[in-house]
């Protein structure tokens, strides 16, 4: 079965073929074996690719010369010595390192963030330039093969820096590389299942984060400088591939789920902004840089939002408002973070050095939001929390600048109230963010469970209905905007068009082959979330449920068949074998004809009983017979008068509380009303049914009747069948009985 989405600017279509089972991350299905050939060595050289450059760049770190030294933060915004391997270092233990100085006798003060930040998120110019010229100066010092450092106490020591190996380069520098590793092999994976532009722009996504992640993997090595390569270009760099993403997230909403009409004039606004940021950058013409290019930012962003929400207004679409929802989470957070980032420079020396988690932090989030767009209808649930929990620690550092910022609390004092007000809100609204970004199942347990045993009886009663009851069931569970049945098989349910479509194979619920083919549920919650793998699993086994039910139903009715037929059987044999003798040695012809009446009455009994099924219409011929029978005896009339619109198959408790309904009202007849007629009237409509029961008897008033077993029998029965029963008086006399049951079956059945 192969399934795709339409690129057209009208509403995605879904097509559907016998061929191949679904792909949930391209719509596509089974490919010929040349197809996926190429499309494997593809991805086999990506990833040798991939990690011939993780290697290369682990290499190159492990070969630059570094200071063997451990260097801690002190209360004055300086760097302290806190151990080191070098011989000429030893004495220096415990000094705070003041400048550098360089082979020509140039002094470079050497503070914190000299080592423990990037260029790239420094808001205030001077300080960035400055800072870039002392790691500049500091990379060429150590490539050069000597450094001095000063110390605050006009103390110098001039040492040769060695290699740091593999060993130096730190865990840190490894996990941000996998995670680049895994980000740029699912940036590859996309468009080889299915090449299309929307997944290239995907692609260009994941490769541009995927760089990113290695560039802060190579941050993140401990080292007094970083290659002076790297150096010089980190920030422009780093600055382009956000541009470059933001530009693709423009372009790719302008594009799925719906391609909107001036797209093409979108992307080149999208484009032309990210390449005229670059060239001035590049040329150093552009004042306030880092403002620049977080505004281009914010504002793709917000971009990306409204052609969204455009989209959405105009084909209403789930894959739209989930990725609207991914987009406000990550640009809220983003804002935030500019926002603390730009107060930085009020920050206390001290503190300055907490401002450089938020942006590795953010890298994280940002690169596991693109990781986890392709797998929305997967539900990843390990990337889904890791992206909640690095987007939470980001707006903790935030929320923890602007305290120190705004508020001048002890950095102590501002790292604790915003790590607890960032974990209590992640505690407490873990499950609505849950619900707001993949889109939550409001039924409850036990209204499926509800649903699922209505069906069932339902089913039961009526088999040649089971399919419509079943997609019944399948709109209550998911509230699809559409369902479409189609003929094509498959063994279980899955996910189609990126969790856009659900297919759900119909079973066989009765005897025969009478259910085939699928449903296709489109659009969960009326279009306001994707179908999941979750979703697929969950419709198998309220089908299971639902056929366990059913198998459970008919044993217990089989059951009772049986033990129906026992009885039956026990009393053909036994009691009406005593009645029979009774009648021929009966003493009077009353007595024998008394007799004979109970033997017809007991045959009917034990013909219901034994009966499979019962017919509203043969069950009604019996009633007529029998009380016509018993009405003669006692030289009464009988009108009787039936009216069905619909012929019904009564179940044993329904046929037994309405035969013994009817014995009774014309027993009454026959031992009170002293009648010449009786009326008797049948009818079902439109799912009521109703008998009427009417004689020209005596009649008294019936507010004034004594509640005898014979009237309570009669209103226990019609109220097991969830009816009424009410007497009233005829004129000119004469009683009349009128018993309504409402829902003996429905309209629709």
């Amino acid at each position: 079965m192969s399934r795709g989405w339409s690129d057209s600017t009208d509403a995605p279509t879904w097509t559907a073929s016998d061929n191949s089972d679904p792909d949930p991350l391209g719509g596509i299905g089974d490919l010929s074996t040349r197809r996926i050939g190429w499309r494997r060595q593809a991805l086999l050289a990506a990833a040798i690719i991939g990690c011939l450059t993780i290697f290369l760049l682990a290499r190159v770190m492990a070969n630059n010369p570094d200071v063997a030294a451990q260097w801690r933060a002190s209360a004055d915004g300086y760097l302290e010595l806190a151990d080191t391997s070098v011989p000429e270092l030893k004495g220096s233990l415990g000094k705070e390192l003041e400048a550098i100085v360089t082979a020509d006798g140039r002094v470079m003060p050497f503070g914190v963030l000299a080592i423990a930040h990037s260029a790239r998120w420094i808001s205030h110019e001077p300080s960035r330039q400055d800072m870039q010229a002392v790691r500049l100066a500091t990379a060429r010092a150590l490539e050069a093969g000597q450094i001095t450092l000063r110390f605050r106490d006009a103390s110098q020591v001039t040492i040769q820096p060695k290699p740091r190996g593999y060993g130096g380069l730190g865990a840190m520098f490894w996990l941000m590389s996998a995670f680049g590793m895994v980000l740029f092999l699912v940036g590859w994976i996309v468009p080889l299942v299915q090449p299309n532009p929307r997944n290239l722009l995907y692609a260009v996504m994941a490769h541009a984060q995927a760089a990113q992640l290695l560039i802060s993997a190579v941050a993140a090595v401990p080292a007094m400088a970083l290659p002076s390569a790297m150096v010089a270009h980190e920030s422009l760099v780093r600055v382009l591939l956000d541009a470059v993403t933001g530009a693709a997230v423009v372009q790719a909403a302008a594009m799925h789920p719906v391609r909107m009409p001036g797209r093409r004039w979108v992307a080149a606004i999208a484009w032309g902004a990210t390449a005229l940021l670059g060239l001035l950058a590049f040329r150093e013409q552009l004042d306030n840089k880092w403002w620049w290019s977080q505004s281009l930012l914010i504002g793709d962003g917000l971009a990306c939002i409204a052609l969204l929400t455009w989209v959405h207004r105009r084909s209403p679409h789930p894959f739209a408002i989930v990725v609207r929802r991914f987009a406000m989470v990550t640009l809220a957070t983003l804002v935030l973070l500019t926002v603390a980032v730009s107060l930085m420079p009020m920050l206390p020396p001290e503190v300055q050095p907490v401002a450089t988690v938020g942006p590795v932090i953010w890298s994280v989030f940002f690169a596991s939001i693109i990781l986890l767009v392709p797998f929305i209808s997967r539900s990843q649930n390990v990337m889904r929390e890791f992206a909640m929990l690095a987007g939470i620690s980001t707006v903790a550092t935030s929320v923890d600048l602007l305290f120190v910022a705004v508020f001048s609390f002890s950095q102590f004092t501002s790292l604790t109230l915003s790590l607890f007000l960032a974990l209590g809100a992640y505690a407490a609204l873990r499950q609505w963010l849950v619900g707001q970004m993949m889109g939550a199942r409001a039924l409850t347990t036990e209204r499926m469970f509800q649903h699922l045993y209505r069906i069932a009886r339902e089913v039961e009663a009526r088999p040649e209905r089971a399919a419509d009851r079943m997609i019944e069931l399948l709109r209550n569970v998911f509230e699809p905007l559409e369902t479409e049945r189609t003929e094509t098989r498959s063994k279980q349910s899955t996910v189609a068009g990126n969790g856009a479509a659900l297919v759900v194979p119909l079973p066989n619920l009765v005897d025969g082959p009478s259910v085939r083919g699928s449903v296709v549920l489109r659009f969960a919650e009326r279009g306001k979330r994707l179908f999941a793998q979750e979703d697929a699993r969950l419709a198998d086994r309220i089908l299971e449920q639902l056929m366990r039910a059913l198998a459970h139903d008919r044993a217990v009715e089989r059951g009772r068949s049986e033990e129906r037929v026992r009885i039956a059987q026990d009393l053909h044999d036994d009691i009406g074998a005593r009645l029979l003798t009774l009648m021929y040695k009966a003493p009077s012809t009353e007595m024998e004809e008394y007799i004979r009446h109970t033997l017809q009455d007991l045959k009917t009994l034990t013909r219901g009983l034994a009966a499979k099924s019962h017919p509203l219409t043969l069950a009604s011929a019996e009633w007529k017979t029998d009380i016509t029978l018993r009405l003669e005896a006692v030289h009464c009339q009988l009108e009787w008068e039936a009216e069905y619109d619909q012929e019904i198959t009564l179940s044993m408790m329904q046929w037994s509380a309405i035969t013994r309904v009817l014995r009774e009202l014309v027993s009454n007849v026959i031992a009170h009303a002293k009648a010449s007629r009786v009326h008797v009237v049948c009818q079902l409509r439109q799912g009521t049914f109703t008998i009427l029961v009417e004689d020209d008897g005596v009649g008294t008033d019936p507010a004034k009747w004594s509640a005898g077993l014979g009237l309570g029998g009669v209103r226990k029965r019609a109220k097991s069948l969830g009816g009424t029963v009410a007497w009233r008086t005829r004129r000119p006399h004469g009683t009349i009985c009128e018993v309504q049951i409402p829902h003996l079956t429905t309209p629709e059945s």
